[in-house]
C-alpha cells in the first residue's frame, strides 16, 4: 500500500524542531534581557552617584562663596586654595567622590561676588590593566610603501 503526502511521523519530527528552536531563542533571549538589566542598574548606580556627587560640589561652592575665603575643608571634602597671578582670584580645587573608580574633580575661581567654574569633569581613578590575552599581529618591523608619487604618476 503507498501513501501519498508527508506521514504523521514526519510532522511530528517537524513539530519537535519548531518547540525545540523557540525554546533555544526564548532561553537565549532571557539571558540577553538579564544581561541588559544588569548593565543599565550598573548605569543607573552611576548616574545617580554622579548627581550626588554634582550636588554635594554645588554645596560646597555655596559654601566657600557665602564664607568669602576658601577653607581647608568643606563638608568633609579638603579643599586646595590657590591664586591667580592675573585676576588675584581665589581658586578653589577639590575632588568630590562618585565611585570606586570615578569622582568629580572641580576648580572653581572666586572673585568679589561671583565665581566661574573652570574645571567639572569627571575621572577615572581606578588602575588601568592592560589586556594581553589576545595574541595580535603586529606587523613586519618594515614596510616599503614605496614612492606614493608613482602611483599617481603610474610610473612606479
Amino acid at each position: 500500500m503507498s501513501k501519498d503526502g508527508i506521514g504523521v511521523g514526519s510532522a511530528s519530527i517537524v513539530l519537535v524542531f519548531a518547540v525545540l528552536c523557540l525554546t533555544v531563542f526564548s532561553l537565549i533571549t532571557l539571558v540577553v534581557a538579564g544581561n541588559d538589566k544588569s548593565l543599565v542598574d550598573t548605569e543607573a548606580q552611576l548616574i545617580t552617584s554622579y548627581y550626588e556627587a554634582d550636588t554635594l560640589a554645588e554645596y560646597i561652592i555655596a559654601d566657600i562663596a557665602a564664607a568669602g575665603d576658601i577653607p581647608a575643608s568643606v563638608r568633609g571634602i579638603d579643599i586646595e586654595a590657590d591664586r591667580e597671578w592675573d585676576t588675584g582670584a581665589m581658586v578653589a580645587s577639590f575632588v568630590c567622590p562618585i565611585s570606586e573608580q570615578k569622582e568629580l574633580f572641580v576648580r572653581v575661581s572666586f572673585l568679589q561676588d561671583s565665581y566661574d567654574i573652570q574645571v567639572w569633569r569627571m575621572l577615572d581613578i581606578g588602575e588601568w590593566v592592560v589586556d594581553n590575552s589576545i595574541n595580535v599581529w603586529q606587523g613586519p618591523d618594515e614596510v616599503d610603501f614605496g614612492d606614493p608619487l608613482d602611483a599617481v604618476t603610474g610610473l612606479g
